[in-house]
């Protein structure tokens, strides 16, 4: 009697997987958030519920295991452009967006937040209202917080974006922000894409500028502080102003 599988037979590859819906309905990411909170929930689990389903060959959850996988994370993610998600297989447009929302509006919860702190007492105040935005840039910026009599924050404005160098900054574009909100003082921001908030030569000699500048104005320079990723240097603590 012959064998049924002849011996140039390939063996057939399982196509065989997990999805969500197999899974025990109090171990499914949705249910579990729903019943024990968000906050319980892996950012594998928390992904998925974002995803709300798989592709051909992939569960929600495996799609975001190998997401969160090839970009590095959630904080990697943040950064990823619409271009990025779209090449990765399994992830339509429609899926795209629902990420790219998502993460927008963690981040725009998280800057609300801040900002109903708005008063200055400290550098580590000062850094805390710009630290979540700007660390993840990656083009330099500068900014400059409008305070009133009270370190109370008028408002914050962009002076520029993308300068190597930020001493090209003039005075005028620098105080006129300043001059129309009637700020008492102001707070130089800006940031180093590098990552590290280490004051240059040139950041401490533009300052030196600025602060002569502030002096004849009126306008007090309070501090200048460089953000890093997660990490900042304060002109003001480091006797630099």
């Amino acid at each position: 009697m012959s064998s049924v599988i002849g011996n140039n037979a390939k063996p057939q590859r399982s196509d065989y997987r997990v999805g969500i819906k197999d899974m025990p309905v109090k171990l499914r990411p949705r249910e579990r958030l729903l019943q024990e909170g968000p906050q319980f929930l892996s950012d594998i689990e928390l992904l998925a519920i974002m995803l709300r389903t798989g592709s051909a060959d992939a569960s929600a959850m495996e799609l975001a295991t190998r997401l969160l996988g090839h970009f590095g994370g959630l904080k990697q993610l943040l950064d990823v452009s619409s271009e990025e998600l779209s090449a990765f297989k399994g992830i339509g447009p429609a899926k795209v967006a629902q990420v790219k929302a998502a993460l927008e509006l963690g981040r725009r919860v998280a800057m609300a937040t801040i900002w109903d702190r708005p008063s200055v007492r400290s550098p580590e105040n000062a850094a805390a209202l710009v630290m979540e935005e700007m660390r993840h840039l990656d083009r330099e910026h500068f900014w400059v917080l409008l305070l009133n009599t009270k370190n109370q924050v008028l408002a914050r404005e962009t002076i520029s974006i993308g300068t190597l160098n930020f001493s090209a900054i003039h005075p005028r574009e620098l105080f006129k922000s300043a001059i129309k909100r009637s700020a008492a003082g102001i707070i130089l921001v800006h940031n180093h894409p590098s990552g590290d908030p280490a004051p240059s030569r040139q950041d401490i000699e533009a300052t030196e500028r600025l602060v002569e500048a502030g002096n004849i104005i009126g306008i007090d320079i309070l501090d200048h502080l460089v953000i890093g990723d997660n990490k900042f240097a304060s002109f003001k603590a480091m006797g630099l102003l």
